[in-house]
């Protein structure tokens, strides 16, 4: 999961195992485990003597490339999560050794099952591992590429059967190590939104798009190449790009899979292109450059962190703020639950506001507020807004989605670098609160806008056809946001120096069409909590813009549910 990484320069066939080619031949004097697992097989099959000499050296060369992987595998578990200097070396190793491996048993399958007594559910655990270094290596490198090769390795698996029979094997590690691979497999379904998996998974949306035979369209909230709103030609912005992100999630009540939330879920979307196929990309011209010259990420990486303590998080920011390149943007975005202040402060420093939780080791009383014992200390594991401010010595993009979100408007921008902090409301209207377990609605809106949109407005399916519609009018009312952004006079520039990055552009935009629609919507009068940011943004020439107004009135319109948003918000304040 390290920024920076590039795609590997050798050719497809050091990657994957799936092409057929030659062996190299293993150091002949080979010992220990190899050795002893060779004698019992033999042993096992009948009079050792009686074994021709090649099928002897395939057995012996299968077992040594085996236990080799094995090695070089449980050796990447010793390798540190952050940092990009270690690792590549070692997984390009490890990647060599499972190639040739997974070749070899191909090409001698007869000669290791008569001999070896090679099972199924043996070569399924070669390909679940191999499926495991590709979906690892987008981790570190977030390519979305290698989730189509973890993908095909996984969907192989099932399709062949390789694990159909370890129920019948009397050992119950087998039944761990096929339930394990059923669960990475799902995890990348997600990822990729395939197959019927994400069809049964796709409840955690709270609209459902449908076709006209009535199945669920799968519906892709990653960046599309006409996703984020184009710049006018002679817009003055920043030539800033985002480079690594950082996406926590600590939020007890919401429906998760694996290590990943369905906020951190959305994030992680809302901060990727669309997958293309990995051979594709490496016919892309441009792609075969000189390994002097590092190639241009496609996406900005990403540490996912579930639950991190606070000495965890530290560590992985300080890894981010070391290794970010110049003219490069850090991301920070949290999703936890809030840590109030104890009690009334003489001060009003960045630590007297609270802040978010980011491991949970204490009592939760109404599944959000955070109360302790001992009134003089504070929360170990809260992030405070004082905690970031030494990392605001470079451009900092932070998105903090919480019932405490506020303590961030707190802010101090020290070091001059552009900052900006998108926060969320601190409570919703009641009537939306039961939906807490199916993700925020404010990452929601940064991650698919139109089915926010629709879920506020009491629609819980539409056709597709109005749902293509209703998309492009919504990319109509980004292009509009983009220019009001740009056109003010009053901004503050640090907007407009992360305008210049598709996916920065993207979340802004969304944010301000978030914010808008909130201030229009009758039910949101309940509360009268919105989105907020730091620094504040001018409403009345973004959020509360009567040309804003309208356009979503419009699209209210398209759908039919103008009733529930009041015509001039300004009116009604």
């Amino acid at each position: 999961m390290v920024r920076g990484a590039r795609q590997p320069q050798q050719p497809r066939s050091r990657l994957v195992p799936r092409l057929t080619g030659t062996v190299e031949k293993p150091p002949r004097k080979r010992k220990s485990r190899t050795e002893f697992a060779l004698k019992e097989i033999m042993s096992s099959g009948g009079a050792e003597d009686d074994i021709p000499q090649g099928e002897r050296k395939t057995v012996t060369d299968f077992c040594y490339l085996l236990d080799k992987s094995k090695q070089l595998f449980n050796g990447l578990r010793d390798l540190p999560q952050y940092g990009q200097k270690q690792w590549q070396s070692y997984f390009g190793r490890t990647f060599d050794v499972y190639t040739k491996l997974w070749k070899f048993q191909q090409q001698h399958r007869q000669v290791l099952d008569n001999r070896y007594g090679l099972k199924r559910w043996q070569i399924g655990e070669i390909a679940s591992k191999i499926g495991q270094l590709y979906y690892h290596y987008y981790l570190r490198t977030s390519e979305t590429s290698y989730l189509n090769e973890a993908f095909s390795f996984y969907s192989a698996i099932r399709q062949r059967s390789y694990y159909s029979q370890v129920n019948k094997e009397d050992r119950p590690e087998l039944v761990v190590k096929k339930l394990r691979y059923y669960a990475r497999f799902i995890v990348v379904c997600l990822l990729l939104n395939k197959m019927d998996v994400v069809k049964d998974l796709v409840k955690a949306d709270p609209v459902m798009v449908l076709n006209d035979d009535n199945t669920i369209v799968i519906t892709s909230n990653r960046l599309a190449e006409t996703g984020a709103p184009l710049l006018e030609q002679g817009m003055i912005v920043g030539q800033l790009s985002l480079a690594d992100a950082l996406i926590i999630g600590n939020c007890n009540n919401q429906v998760k899979f694996s290590e990943l939330t369905v906020d951190m879920f959305r994030m992680l979307q809302a901060l990727e292109r669309e997958p293309m196929n990995l051979a594709s990309q490496m016919n892309k011209p441009g792609m075969q450059e000189s390994a002097d010259k590092p190639a241009r990420r496609e996406n900005p990486h990403k540490y996912l962190l579930y639950k991190p303590t606070f000495s965890q998080l530290y560590t992985f920011l300080a890894a981010s703020f070391k290794e970010l390149p110049a003219n490069s943007v850090l991301l920070i975005y949290l999703s936890a639950t809030g840590v109030f202040p104890t009690g009334r402060s003489d001060s009003e420093g960045p630590y007297d506001f609270g802040g978010v939780l980011t491991n949970s080791n204490r009592d939760i009383i109404n599944g959000d507020a955070i109360h302790k014992r001992n009134q003089s200390q504070k929360e170990m594991h809260c992030l405070h807004p004082g905690d970031l401010y030494p990392f605001t010595r470079k451009p900092l993009f932070i998105i903090v989605d919480s019932s405490n979100s506020v303590a961030y408007k707190n802010f101090t921008n020290l070091f001059g670098q552009p900052l900006v902090c998108l926060l969320s409301p601190t409570a919703y209207p009641k009537a939306l609160q039961d939906q807490s377990q199916r993700g925020s609605l404010f990452t929601l809106f940064l991650n698919n806008p139109l089915m926010a949109f629709l879920f506020v407005s009491g629609l819980s399916s539409m056709r597709r056809g109005l749902w293509e519609k209703c998309q492009e009018y919504l990319r109509k009312i980004n292009r509009d946001i983009a220019q009001l952004l740009t056109h003010s006079r009053s901004i503050d520039q640090a907007f407009l120096q992360f305008f210049g990055d598709e996916f920065l552009r993207l979340l802004l935009t969304r944010f301000i069409f978030c914010s808008a629609t909130m201030r229009m919507h009758k039910i949101f009068r309940e509360t009268r909590n919105y989105p907020e940011s730091y620094p504040q943004l001018p409403r009345d020439e973004t959020v509360e813009n009567p040309h804003l107004q309208k356009h979503i009135l419009e699209l209210a319109s398209i759908l039919d549910v103008r009733n529930v948003f009041f015509e001039n918000t300004i009116d009604d304040y």
